[in-house]
């Protein structure tokens, strides 16, 4: 508890909280990061420096709330080691964060959010909802570079061309659709955090900023394109197995005219 009234008052010194989102990987094991004094649970948050925390997300985000850019350096370098997977350049997602009692709690047309105190709670809302977006815009990118290339083999059914590097393409189609159980079975992008069940004014707050970071029209979108692209793939492998199997059969009947032949030259012969 002492730990969580540091939060408090460090916090509430402050107007402004710099907060910057990190998606490193595929999952972070924080098992043993649980063992080092925290804030709070669910999410995992701990002290960085002074005045900073981290709250850390199984599903490979770090969220860094009033972290300086060494500070921040030096602590994603020690949270290397726990990370599954982990990407060469990690997508990241900023907010700034103003402290006014009098304003009410949304981000106003300058892209800055106002929260009435930052209190542990609160943080773990904002929290959730960047470590959401960075994991959306990640595969956004991710899925943005395959459907380029499903346009292409779609353009190329249309016309009737066979798309070379097939297996390639598959394999590369098969990749991104681990996307939708990561973001169903990991993030959950449509479901609320745990703190907001029983607590209505921060599930009105994690209402307003899910709204305003279009977190369920996003994952709806992603959604749309991987069944796509699932639909792409299905067709293509048809279309694949139909014509192996036209070709079989042209070779079984250019063997059974070759045997035909074989006898017909067989009888003459002997005749």
């Amino acid at each position: 508890m002492q730990q969580r009234n540091k939060l408090y008052s460090s916090s509430l010194e402050l107007t402004r909280l710099r907060t910057r989102a990190f998606f490193l990987g595929a999952r972070i094991d924080i098992r043993e990061i649980e063992q080092r004094e925290a804030v709070a649970l669910s999410p995992l948050t701990v002290c960085v420096g002074e005045q900073g925390h981290a709250l850390i997300f199984r599903f490979g985000v770090i969220v860094l709330v009033e972290v300086t850019p060494e500070q921040e350096t030096r602590f994603l370098q020690t949270m290397l080691p726990f990370v599954s997977n982990p990407f060469k350049v990690p997508e990241t997602e900023e907010a700034e964060i103003t402290i006014n009692p009098e304003h009410a709690e949304r981000v106003d047309t300058n892209g800055i959010l106002n929260l009435k105190m930052a209190t542990v709670e609160r943080l773990q809302v904002v929290a959730n909802v960047l470590a959401k977006s960075a994991v959306l815009a990640y595969y956004e990118g991710r899925v943005a570079n395959v459907f380029d290339r499903i346009e292409s083999l779609a353009e190329d059914l249309r016309r009737g061309i066979h798309p070379a590097r097939g297996r390639e393409l598959l394999r590369e189609i098969g990749d991104v659709l681990l996307i939708q159980t990561q973001t169903v079975g990991r993030v959950e992008v449509t479901e609320k955090p745990e703190i907001t069940w029983d607590q209505p004014e921060l599930d009105h707050l994690y209402e307003r900023l899910a709204a305003e970071y279009e977190l369920r029209d996003r994952d709806t979108a992603l959604s749309k394109k991987l069944e796509l692209i699932s639909r792409t793939a299905e067709t293509y492998l048809d279309l694949s197995n139909s014509r192996q199997n036209i070709r079989l059969e042209w070779y079984i009947v250019i063997l059974i005219l070759v045997e035909i032949g074989l006898a017909l030259y067989q009888f003459i012969v002997v005749r």
